[in-house]
């Protein structure tokens, strides 16, 4: 069958609502379009561990050409839509025409890999192996990149399009991150006729949130509370409260401290109150940093410099699956890709830059064939 051009791959994709966890839509039509390569896909069973409708889908072009192979990476989920997604093109930029999220992050990265390998199967370009893998559940977690096999990939070098910054820019480095949940327990009461005889759990939560270092810490690290909930009715003393909060940094060190001062503010203005805390921490993923003459990044600016860009290096406050690859010993980087805007309704992506990137894919595989 006739595969679509690059704009409509990516509006059609974008047009099929794929919340975390319900990928099943998508996932089957970035499958038939591998097919429509000649490609073999494989799903694997990620779906079942993750609760989720589709596992990761893997494809792998094979070598034609000695070098350093490469693998591409793309997620199939994106934030929730809060309507329809009906994606227009105007004056040369893709937006969503109903009012919601249009789903560039990450739709626009698996149009550019797919478009990609059709270049080079169609041009015969000379490569050192490709291998595409598109992840369920990326929004909440990087969870489907943590359920994938990564022993999968032949290649040890990767890259994600994961960074909605202007074509150029290369993340070097990405957060630590924890995730921390409080438990406030007091002592409920009639607020009215026996107040004295309650132990306020909110109250005692929002002493301690009032004494957390929240927003930006440091140039390095950053703290949110994110959820609160608790209480019954307004005229009970709430027994109880809950807390969710997390922290970020590049230093790993800094991290751990900045959990262990927010443990303490729990557990200190739960005495206060004469309330009880119950916290967990759980790590949500480990931080990575690269330097610019690591090869990947070398790559990277090869590839860039040849597709008319000048590169431009910096750190990254959020996660990508780059993160979960670069934990497991591969290395991945994370290269913008020009969406503007992303998980809010003024989501847009020009269409310059889907082409722009359809041609820095092709360029990093050139370079990546002429490393060896």
């Amino acid at each position: 069958m006739p595969l679509p051009d690059l704009v409509t791959l990516f509006t059609d994709l974008a047009a099929v609502p794929s919340p975390p966890g319900d990928e099943r839509a998508v996932a089957d039509r970035v499958a038939e379009h591998i097919r429509a390569l000649g490609l073999d896909v494989d799903e694997d069973d990620a779906g079942t561990a993750i609760e989720a409708t589709a596992g990761n889908l893997y494809a792998r072009v094979e070598p034609t050409a000695d070098g350093e192979p490469l693998f591409l990476c793309a997620h199939l989920d994106t934030v929730p839509p809060e309507g329809a997604i009906e994606p227009v093109v105007e004056d040369g930029i893709v937006r969503n025409g109903a009012g919601t999220i249009l789903g560039a992050d990450n739709k626009a990265a698996i149009a550019v890999m797919l478009e990609a390998a059709r270049r080079i199967l169609d041009e015969r370009r000379p490569h050192a192996g490709i291998e595409l893998l598109f992840t369920p559940k990326e929004e909440v977690g990087l969870k489907g990149a943590f359920a994938f096999d990564a022993a999968r990939l032949h290649a040890k070098v990767g890259y994600v399009y994961d960074q909605a910054a202007p074509i150029g820019d290369v993340v070097l480095g990405a957060p630590y991150a924890c995730v921390i949940n409080a438990r406030f327990h007091g002592r409920a009461a009639h607020a009215g006729m026996y107040p004295e005889e309650g132990r306020s759990a909110i109250a005692a939560a929002s002493r301690a949130i009032a004494d957390l270092r929240l927003g930006r810490v440091d140039e390095e690290t950053t703290a949110n509370v994110g959820l609160i909930d608790g209480g019954t009715a307004q005229n009970i003393v709430p027994e109880w409260c809950t807390v969710a909060a997390e922290a970020r940094s590049h230093d790993e060190r800094k991290l751990t401290d900045l959990v262990q001062e927010m443990l303490d503010a729990f557990t200190f203005a739960a005495s206060v109150g004469d309330c009880e805390v119950e916290t967990s921490v759980r790590r949500s993923y480990r931080g990575y940093r690269f330097r610019p003459d690591d090869l990947p990044v070398r790559l990277a600016a090869t590839a860039l410099e040849r597709a008319g860009f000048e590169p431009r290096y910096g750190l990254s406050g959020g996660a990508a699956d780059a993160n979960v690859f670069n934990e497991r010993g591969l290395e991945c980087v994370n290269l913008a890709n020009g969406m503007t805007d992303i998980h809010t309704p003024d989501e847009r992506i020009a269409v310059a830059d889907l082409e722009a990137m359809v041609e820095v894919t092709l360029a990093l595989v050139d370079a990546a064939r002429d490393a060896r």
